[in-house]
């Protein structure tokens, strides 16, 4: 197989993803300088890859928008965007991200932030975690219209069992970060979410509302017509 890498020196960009995999190149920011990031965003652009950046600093978000105007940046999501793999108007099927409470918004933005960007319709709930399950009841219905659901939820994690137990599509466990010292970063809620009686739940890593907006892109599309 023939690859067509542009080599910048700190990072090789996969300018031929989207031929292997039908999806681009994602810029994952943390952990690289902003000049870094800006580089690989800007050189990206310029071979006409739409740009998808994840954990994304303000000051790049800055840059970024100084030097296109259309970039878009969610400072919640943390998510900086320059163009889109497809229009709004062309956005298919239906995601529902369902965030358990407003500590979980963050990740769960992401997630939706990140399925809108490869071509998935998104419904983001909020704030209809378990302790107050009326609240999950009420909006029941809106999520039951969706091809695939992600549950993003701390603490115990027992939103993702719960919405498979009421759903008949896929559930796509996101555990997050949040909760006080025994849920250790998201690990209680990441075992929970593995380890629930309810069938049709995937579960991606803690705090990946990327992974989890991407793989529920993948099933949503699924049989959508072109």
């Amino acid at each position: 197989m023939t690859e067509n890498n542009d080599d910048l020196g700190f990072a090789v960009i996969d300018s031929r993803r989207s031929d292997r995999t039908g999806y681009p190149e994602v810029v994952y920011c943390m952990g690289k300088t902003v000049d870094q990031s800006e580089a690989i965003i800007i050189r990206m652009w310029e071979q006409g890859i739409p740009v998808l950046g994840t954990r994304a600093q303000p000051e790049l978000a800055e840059r970024i928008r100084s030097r296109f105007p259309e970039a878009e940046y969610d400072d919640l999501a943390r998510t900086i965007s320059v163009g889109s793999f497809c229009k709004a108007e062309e956005r298919q099927g239906l995601v529902a991200v369902v965030a358990a409470g407003t500590s979980d918004l963050p990740v769960a933005r992401e997630a939706a932030r990140s399925a809108e960007f490869f071509g998935s319709k998104v419904r983001l709930i909020n704030d209809v975690g378990v302790a107050g399950i009326h609240r999950l009841f009420a909006r029941l219905p809106d999520i039951q219209q969706a091809r695939v659901v992600i549950a993003a939820a701390g603490m115990e994690g027992a939103l993702a069992g719960v919405i498979a137990g009421l759903v008949s599509v896929p559930v796509i466990a996101l555990p997050t970060s949040v909760g006080y010292g025994a849920s250790f970063g998201g690990l209680s809620a990441l075992l929970g979410m593995l380890t629930s009686c309810a069938p049709g739940i995937s579960v991606v890593n803690i705090d990946n509302g990327f992974g989890a907006g991407y793989q529920a892109n993948l099933i949503n599309r699924i049989g959508s017509p072109e």
